[in-house]
């Protein structure tokens, strides 16, 4: 709300250390693209009545010692008279440009961190709208909300239903049995070298995944009974891939420590919504780590032990839980402070693995029909590594993002292509 101060999760990426923790989510269309003037009309109908747009970022304050470095916590203001519209603007960058400027260009204070652009398309006929944020304003899950409600079967947002913060009642992580049970808070696992080619600073690529390629994968392994078994999912076999990337690190790494010599982390995000806060626009997840199966040689293997690895389950907060979060939540800065080197180490969580997905079928804004979506990550902690898969109907595209090398996202890219096509063959 308004004036208040940020939870403790939103507290942490107003504090992100490795640049501005912007991110974004890019919906590439094809036809000609509508008019400025159009997309304001559009947005300023189909937003006009959400007070998280309007809301401004409001900085604790510098040059604090003492006391009130450890209380020290950002609050949000709201900007009253401002319209959404007043976000959207166009510009002549491709995406890869985009990225490589605003995402890594504060936020000017005192308006809304946010802002949606216009882009021309990589091909004649094609166009983008590009939706950039400070990640402490919106998840993913708000993103795909707002993006759903410009299109042409969207209706305009409700205000109460956006402010409607999930409650006593959460969904959460429940690891399946492969998991073997949660990680303790501050648990280490064991770090994956990445190849560190070239400078060291942050690297962004985008490839399309054939939808032949990932049908096939999927069908690698049937999960269920005989005669009610499914494909293995899309996000199931992302995680597996992704587990075959890191395991392909490790076996080219010399100096890398034996298979088997600690766990290897995944961290995903889980959207904590129950079904009636669906709407809700702010943050409202939590990074859960699942093992990766790295020690495993054979892909359809660890495809099989990444089915199940991650349900959900809606349930109330525990008095324990609220409790932990209200005292970590009182001293953001101490807590940071100290748990920062962990959380933040490549040991702790190499790879980060996030799914966005837009389900619906036959969509289009203003007659032109939707093609991509593709996820534009923050700037990962030093020596880690992003990858987000977006996924629409007509198929998905995976985002990589580093900062261990600037050539290092191009390169773990091609080889999740790789891994990707091994699994759909069903070969070792």
């Amino acid at each position: 709300m308004p004036g208040s101060h940020l939870p403790l999760m939103e507290e942490g990426m107003a504090r992100w250390p490795f640049g501005p923790p912007n991110a974004g989510i890019a919906l590439d269309f094809e036809g000609a693209p509508p008019s400025l003037d159009e997309l304001r009309a559009l947005v300023e109908e189909r937003w006009k009545a959400l007070p998280r747009l309007t809301q401004t970022l409001v900085a604790p304050g510098v040059g604090r010692t003492g006391p009130a470095w450890w209380t020290g916590r950002h609050r949000w203001a709201r900007r009253d008279g401002h319209s959404p519209a007043e976000q959207v603007g166009g510009a002549d960058d491709t995406l890869r440009e985009a990225v490589g400027r605003w995402f890594h260009t504060p936020f000017p204070a005192g308006r809304p961190p946010w802002s949606l652009h216009l882009l021309p398309g990589s091909t004649e006929g094609e166009f983008s709208l590009l939706f950039r944020m400070h990640h402490s304003l919106l998840d993913g899950r708000s993103l795909t909300t707002l993006l759903r409600a410009l299109l042409d079967d969207g209706l305009p947002l409700d205000g109460p239903s956006s402010q409607a913060v999930p409650g006593p009642r959460r969904r959460t992580a429940r690891p399946g049995p492969a998991a073997g049970g949660a990680p303790g808070l501050l648990t280490a696992g064991r770090a994956v070298p990445l190849p560190h080619r070239g400078a060291r600073e942050p690297a962004y690529t985008v490839v399309r995944l054939r939808a032949d390629v990932l049908k096939a994968a999927r069908e690698a392994v049937r999960v269920g009974e005989a005669g009610s078994a499914r494909p293995a999912s899309t996000n199931e076999v992302f995680l597996a891939t992704v587990s075959g990337v890191l395991r392909s690190c490790l076996s080219a790494s010399p100096s890398a420590p034996s298979a088997g010599s600690g766990q290897v982390w995944l961290s995903v995000p889980v959207d904590e919504r129950p079904d009636d806060c669906g709407e809700f626009l702010g943050n409202a997840f939590a990074n859960v780590r699942v093992p990766a199966p790295v020690a495993l040689a054979d892909p359809t293997a660890r495809l099989a032990a990444c089915t199940g690895l991650l349900t959900t389950v809606t349930r109330p907060r525990r008095a324990s839980e609220r409790l932990v979060e209200g005292t970590l939540g009182a001293v953001p800065g101490a807590t940071l402070a100290l748990a920062g080197g962990k959380i933040f180490a490549p040991a702790y969580a190499p790879a980060a693995c996030s799914y966005v997905h837009l389900r619906e079928r036959g969509r289009t804004l203003a007659g032109r029909t939707l093609r991509h979506l593709t996820i534009v990550p923050m700037v990962p902690p030093t020596d880690t590594v992003t990858f987000a898969l977006g996924g629409c109907s007509p198929g998905h595209t995976l985002s990589v993002a580093t900062n261990s090398g600037s050539q290092d996202a191009v390169l773990l890219a091609e080889a999740f292509l790789d891994e990707l096509t091994v699994l759909a063959r069903g070969t070792g």
